[in-house]
């Protein structure tokens, strides 16, 4: 998938675009049309052959990531209807800003995000872009093994039967997140294209949805006040010494804020980046247009919006004040044996595994952008880079005890330079301003979109050091 040839920001073969992009590509970006199959590909570096059906199923594996688990938590300290406004308003930012990547990439004739920092920053763009790709997604595939690590051996506990942890190496999380990056995500993350993990990407997300139908089966199961379960089991207890607490407390709240609210937006911001990937997926397209990128970029997210709404929602219904950073712990804690949330469990797993090696490609596109902008696809280079990835993200997560801190300052940094920092940049240096509407303005629109970025970047920093310094819990998340 490897863009095979770069001179000077274009790509071989292809003829520079320096006074815009031809009439025939501008009629294309501006008005619809109809294809009779002849007409020419508007990108020449890449002829993709991946469909749109696949293509979705890996862009919405893409924003999928772990933050799903802890989006009821950031709905118990929003509200309900907060957390809705919220929520809409990073979908709709999210797809605004792939919109600038795409209009980017046709008016320069190139789908990599780090050529298109060269195109509008020169090499100083290139490398901002590739460092903050590689760091994003190296943090977001930390955070899935990190489940791993400590969801699986209790998986495998439960279904052996086993009441403790003795030590046996195949409930080390440690030993078990090596066996399941050798086995399982370093084969697909040897494949050649991302098209090719459609299929995975597509079992990914049926294991989510399992765990949507769950959570809303949930829903219905589990009373309120919720009740103890056994005496020698850790349970979530609800005050029963008034019945007007105890109606407080299984009540939904339409608008709530707290000193953890602050942290919503961060996180529901992490759920939805999923850019590195943007113009990789554009790349192996087939009858690739910007028309039919931005489609399957809608139709992604809105998925992902749907799946987020509801799980947060009947999340936070099922347990209301209850509701902890991590849903699944919640619902261990009302019956630790419950063989509907294990299967759930292993679902979850299955889903962040599978997850791993889609992340993995746009790091591998930033590292030969950088390091071998010139060289053709060759496998050796292709499985070296991977192996070293997964063996850093490995060491990351069996050395560092809790990089929940390093996390939050990738994703106080990251986020925002990818869904608006960067993008809104890349328009107003790349875009001839004779190609906007004039009744838009377009390029202020992306200005204030790149200032959004830049204060939601100072604000998050902020408050992460505000809580370093008091020492208060945040409120955990995840891509």
């Amino acid at each position: 998938m490897e863009l095979q040839k770069l001179s000077n920001g274009h790509h071989h073969g292809f003829v520079p675009l320096e006074d815009g992009i031809p009439d025939a590509e501008e009629k294309e970006e501006m008005l619809p049309h109809k294809s009779d199959g002849t007409k020419k590909p508007q990108f020449t570096d890449f002829e993709g052959k991946t469909s749109f059906g696949m293509s979705v199923f890996n862009l919405s594996n893409a924003i999928m990531g772990s933050g799903i688990l802890g989006l009821s938590y950031a709905m118990s300290n929003t509200g309900i209807v907060l957390f809705i406004i919220l929520l809409t308003c990073i979908a709709l930012l999210s797809s605004y800003s792939v919109h600038l990547l795409l209009k980017c990439a046709g008016v320069v004739g190139i789908r990599a995000y780090e050529q298109l920092g060269f195109r509008a920053f020169g090499h100083p763009g290139k490398i901002a872009a590739g460092i903050i790709i590689t760091l994003h997604n190296i943090g977001a595939m930390s955070s899935y093994l990190f489940i791993v690590k400590y969801e699986l051996p209790l998986v495998i506990q439960a279904f052996l039967g086993l009441q403790s942890n003795n030590g046996e190496w195949f409930l080390n999380g440690n030993y078990l997140i090596v066996v399941v990056s050798v086995c399982i995500i370093l084969p697909l993350a040897l494949m050649r294209q991302l098209g090719y993990l459609g299929y995975t990407s597509g079992f990914s997300l049926t294991c989510m949805v399992f765990f949507l139908v769950s959570v809303i089966y949930k829903k219905f199961n589990i009373p309120c006040p919720l009740e103890p379960y056994g005496s020698n089991h850790t349970t979530v207890l609800v005050p029963t010494t008034s019945t007007v607490e105890e109606e407080e407390m299984c009540q939904g709240k339409m608008f709530t804020v707290n000193h953890e609210t602050v942290y919503t937006i961060p996180i529901l911001a992490f759920a939805f980046v999923c850019h590195p990937e943007v113009l990789p997926i554009y790349t192996e397209l087939k009858n690739a247009t910007k028309r039919r990128m931005q489609g399957i970029a809608n139709v992604s997210i809105l998925s992902m919006f749907v799946m987020y709404l509801l799980t947060a929602t009947f999340g936070y219904l099922t347990f209301y004040a209850n509701t902890e950073s991590e849903l699944l712990h919640t619902y261990s804690k009302v019956d630790p044996l419950d063989t509907l949330i294990l299967c759930v469990r292993v679902a979850v797993l299955v889903a962040v595994t599978l997850t791993v090696p889609v992340v993995l490609f746009p790091i591998r596109r930033a590292i030969l952008q950088l390091l071998f902008p010139e060289k053709t696809f060759h496998w050796a280079r292709h499985i070296t880079i991977a192996v070293c990835l997964l063996v850093v993200v490995n060491v990351l997560v069996i050395v560092v005890p809790n990089i929940r801190d390093i996390f939050g300052i990738i994703g106080a940094t990251t986020a925002p330079s990818l869904i608006f920092i960067l993008p809104g940049l890349f328009y107003i240096r790349i875009v001839p301003t004779d190609q906007e509407q004039m009744r838009s303005r377009p390029k202020i629109t992306a200005a204030c979109f790149t200032a959004m970025g830049f204060i939601f970047m100072s604000m998050s920093l902020t408050f992460i050091i505000i809580d370093w310094t008091t020492g208060e819990k945040r409120a955990g998340g995840g891509h």
